[in-house]
This record gives structure tokens, sequence and C-alpha cells, in this order.
């Protein structure tokens, strides 16, 4: 299942640098190159949205090699745990944004 989130961020050319610095070495930590992409942003009152696609072979390999750390995540559904795990990854690598999942077919 290809998970899509819109990605909110005030510093977007910051965060998109170290967005891509993380996405890379969980790629690497997963064994799975070129497994996400990144939407064109748009600009609204100060914060920059863009969509952020996840590949299934990505979030198979992530829920696999953090499960542990997925369950103790915030969130009752699996969606939200998720969510907030990949949050606390890219704050835990300098980038100050939010996730919201829009598309979890």
């Amino acid at each position: 299942m290809t998970l899509v989130f819109e990605v909110s961020t005030i510093q977007y050319d910051e965060d998109k640098l170290s967005m891509i610095k993380a996405l890379s070495h969980l790629q690497t930590l997963c064994e799975t190159p070129d497994a996400y992409k990144m939407g064109e942003p748009v600009s609204r009152f100060g914060w920059t949205f863009f969509p952020l696609w996840l590949k299934p072979g990505l979030v198979t390999k992530i829920e696999e090699k953090f499960s542990d750390m997925i369950a103790k995540s915030k969130g009752r559904k699996n969606d939200e745990k998720f969510t907030n795990f990949m949050i606390d990854f890219f704050n835990s690598r300098e980038c100050k944004l939010k996730l919201k999942l829009i598309d979890n077919p």
C-alpha cells in the first residue's frame, strides 16, 4: 500500500534537505532504493505544504524493522501510530515538520 502524507513546514528549504537525508538513511536501513517521492510545494500563510508518497516496499520494511517503536507511538489506530512514528523520526533528524496521512488505500 502506498501511503500519501501531506507535509507541512515553515522552513521548506531547510526541512526539505533534512527530509531527503532522513529518507535516504531510512531507505538504506530498509534496503529499499527509490521508495519515496515528494510532490510540488504550495505556500500559504507562511507554511509550505507538499505531498510525500511512500512506496509499499518501504512501508512494509519500516513496519517490520521498527515494529516495536511504532507500537509505542501515540495513537489508537495503526495509521496514527505509523504517522506519529514518522513525525518522531523526522524530528529526531532536524526536520521540524508536521505530517498528515491523506491517503491510505
